[in-house]
């Protein structure tokens, strides 16, 4: 299993400190120092982004290294340092704030998916603690985020339903919290008609099941935070099954649920002042006798009959439910993470999620943690024009939007939105959990979008008990 954890950090007034070898942070107009300046013109360093040199000593080792940052710094990318840098011990030269941004960058950028081929044994970059670092709490945010990527990485016959189940139950567990979690035709008993719609097709070992955690729900003076997230173990489309290019990374597209459960560990692990429910849909989206049609029209929990368009339009049908539960408890706010359309890539790219809410309050709030810890999120229109693109003339809603309206992302969430608590704020954040290129410190893979921005808001409203 992959792990991050704060072992690489070296604290500041250990011996072992004071011989770290220094990173310099240069620019295209920054000044290099004159044992170096000729080596790194030698190597054509001009302070580009990405560029690296390492100057040797006069002994031999390493004497600084030299990181290009282009005209404007951004410490995240620090996220490359640890697949860039020779095996050894470093130290940050910048500013404080700086510095403490590029070290969690440096924990972040250590993950690597190898579940199924181990890496051998090596020698590790480590740095020195900057003034000010919080190595315990930088520790878990990485872990946070390596637990979410872990997921998304994990291929689909190891990441199914009872798997999430089981990340669910162990994060529950270590923090004292309850689960409850309904599985297969008890769906249908319980009133999660949507759910067991979607999942129903898949072999009874890959029941659908809603999971639902909750925890310090007897203190009843707190305010109640809802995670919902989307949990489709594979996508395939359904019986408007996916192009085989289409289906090839829908081991993605549980995304929703794994950025909720690592959010959740991490709420529980600080300490915040809040009470919380996790509610994940957990479901494989298969083809079989059973799947649900085009043309059907099924019921929810809401009472909302909902036609369907089309069946690989699946993830806002399983969010109905769990969203009409998380607003059972009267949630003061409710934050669901959804790999939920295409539509979104087409309009703001793979690396910048879109953030729907029509709370004010909270879309400032998200985005300033979104822009505080360099972990963008952007601003979308539930753009009440568009709710007619998902009316129905034989139920109450469609799932697939008409094509008129176009904005994809959007009708998606505004179809959340129908199901939504309503007694608190709501936000959506559809995310793409993946990086679609390699390069070093973002491999190609499963990646964590939204997730420290929402941690940032939640400790920046609710602080620590």
């Amino acid at each position: 299993m992959s792990v991050v954890a704060p072992d690489p950090i070296v604290p500041a007034d250990a011996p072992e400190a004071a011989t770290a070898v220094p990173v310099r942070f240069v620019g295209p107009s920054g000044e290099v120092a004159a044992e170096g300046r000729a080596w790194a013109g030698r190597l054509g360093f001009t302070g580009k982004p990405g560029q690296v040199v390492v100057v040797p000593g006069p002994d031999g080792g390493i004497d600084h290294v030299l990181v290009g940052t282009g005209k404007t710094f951004d410490p995240m990318s620090a996220r490359a340092l640890s697949a860039r840098l020779p095996a050894g011990l470093y130290r940050l030269e910048a500013e404080p704030e700086q510095a403490r941004v590029a070290a969690l960058a440096f924990l972040l950028g250590r993950y690597r998916f190898d579940r199924y081929k181990p890496r051998k044994d090596e020698d590790e970059v480590r740095l020195v603690a900057p003034e000010g670092f919080e190595a315990a709490e930088a520790g878990r945010i990485a872990a946070a985020c390596a637990l979410a990527r872990e997921m998304v990485d994990t291929p689909a016959a190891d990441m199914g339903p009872l798997q999430m189940e089981t990340i669910a139950r162990e994060i529950a567990e270590a923090h004292g919290a309850s689960i409850a979690v309904v599985t297969g035709d008890a769906l249908l008993e319980e009133t999660y008609p949507a759910i067991h719609a979607v999942g129903r097709a898949a072999a009874p070992h890959r029941a659908p099941r809603l999971i639902e955690i909750g925890w310090r729900m007897d203190r009843t003076d707190r305010p109640l935070i809802a995670l919902v997230g989307k949990g489709v173990a594979f996508d395939s489309g359904g019986l408007d099954i996916k192009s085989a290019g289409g289906m090839r990374n829908m081991k993605k597209d549980m995304g929703g649920a794994a950025h909720v459960l690592a959010l959740a560990r991490l709420v529980m692990q600080a300490g915040l002042d809040v009470r919380l429910v996790v509610l994940v849909a957990a479901v494989e989206n298969a083809i079989s006798a059973d799947a649900f049609r085009p043309g059907d029209v099924l019921a929810s929990r809401r009472g909302l009959t909902i036609e369907i368009g089309n069946t690989d339009a699946e993830g806002r049908l399983i969010l109905a439910d769990a969203l009409t539960r998380a607003g059972e408890h009267e949630p003061d706010l409710t934050l669901d993470f959804a790999t939920l359309t295409g539509a979104a890539r087409v309009a703001l790219g793979p690396e910048l999620p879109p953030l729907y809410t029509d709370d004010e309050a909270l879309a400032a709030d998200l985005l300033a943690a979104a822009t505080a810890v360099r972990d963008p999120l952007w601003r979308m229109p539930l753009w009440a024009g568009y709710r007619a693109a998902i009316e129905s003339d034989i139920a109450d809603v469609r799932n697939d939007s008409a094509a008129w309206a176009q904005g994809g992302s959007i009708t998606a969430a505004l179809f959340l939105q129908k199901f939504a608590p309503t007694t608190g704020a709501w936000a959506h954040l559809d995310v793409f959990a993946w990086n679609s290129r390699n390069r070093p410190g973002h491999p190609e893979g499963g990646e964590a979008q939204g997730l420290r921005a929402a941690y940032a808001m939640l400790k920046a409203r609710y602080g620590i008990v």
